[in-house]
């Protein structure tokens, strides 16, 4: 009976991640409606990382030593700089559901990364075929735009240009985690990441002269509440949960479903676009990962015995919202 009920948790804290970090995006969106990109980031994740390290030293849980730090600070640069900065500063010009589908490419990167640095996974013919899908499903989604010509067009295509540096920077800190930080606790390290990540992103809006145009709404104050309670640690916690008590393929499959979500919420929310193209070219995306996928799960099950596993970099997969 026991089992049972841990189970019925952990399907629903898989639910809740489903639905908490597929409405990240339109979080985000709202919060820029008063708030620079930058700064906005810097205190969603301060405060997101203070809260946690605050939690855990209540609870007697010690944090990584000092000899981590500089390792946890690059992946901080990489996950919150690169992963999340850059997808906040592109929402400015795509829209919040675009924005997710783009971001769901997230695993191309790994897998090109992974190719082309040593000790990785060579590229199959499958997953160069998922790629191939994939990518055309891109075009198909952004196409327009790109070709409207004026500002917009411009503006559009250095979103979606920053989207490539979020996916490039969450790939190679994907890769760091696995290669080279393995066996620290895994919300304690997160705690200390997104400390570090808050104060960069903190340290570019004061550079870049933020201070100046930040100010609050009713609407952005509630939103950023929301990025940094649900969205920052209620979804990770909930995460955790699930990864701990059901099979990693399964809680894998939030990946497919937070970008639905977050185009609907889009539509509903934002009047962002929502038509037969976007539908299918969303849709081209998604089986383009799912060919990525299982192409590339039998290389990772025969790799298994000789690389170290690390849960704190399996759970950051495809998080830069």
């Amino acid at each position: 009976m026991e089992r049972l009920t841990t189970i019925r948790r952990a399907w629903l804290a898989w639910i809740a991640v489903c639905i908490i970090w597929g409405t990240t995006y339109l979080g985000i969106r709202i919060s820029l409606e008063t708030m620079p990109p930058a700064l906005m980031a810097g205190l969603r994740w301060t405060l997101a990382g203070v809260l946690v390290i605050g939690v855990l030293r209540a609870r007697g849980v010690t944090l990584p030593v000092r000899q981590r730090w500089p390792g946890l600070a690059i992946l901080a640069v990489l996950m919150i700089g690169f992963g999340n900065g850059w997808v906040v500063w592109a929402e400015q010009y795509v829209p919040s559901g675009v924005t997710a589908v783009i971001v769901a490419t997230s695993p191309f990167w790994m897998v090109g990364v992974d190719a082309c640095l040593p000790g990785g996974e060579r590229l199959h013919a499958g997953t160069v075929a998922g790629l191939l899908v994939g990518f055309s499903g891109i075009l198909l989604l952004t196409w327009p735009d790109l070709s409207a010509g004026g500002t917009h067009a411009w503006r559009f295509a250095a979103g979606i240009g920053a989207l490539q540096l979020a996916c490039a920077g969450w790939a190679f800190g994907s890769w760091y985690s696995k290669r080279r930080m393995g066996g620290i606790h895994v919300v304690a390290s997160t705690g200390v990441q997104m400390l570090f990540g808050g104060a960069l992103m903190l340290g570019v809006g004061t550079l870049a002269g933020e201070w100046q145009l930040l100010h609050f709404s009713t609407r952005t104050a509630l939103a950023l509440t929301y990025l940094v309670l649900v969205g920052s640690i209620g979804g990770f916690v909930a995460y955790i949960y699930a990864l701990k008590h059901l099979p990693i393929s399964t809680v894998s499959l939030y990946a497919y479903i937070n970008p639905m979500i977050a185009v609907l919420l889009g539509a509903l929310v934002l009047d962002e676009p929502l038509n037969m193209r976007v539908a299918l070219a969303s849709a081209i995306v998604l089986a383009g990962l799912a060919v990525v996928r299982m192409t590339t799960s039998s290389g990772a099950t025969a790799s298994r015995d000789r690389e170290p596993a690390n849960v704190a970099g399996a759970d950051r997969r495809n998080r830069t919202g």
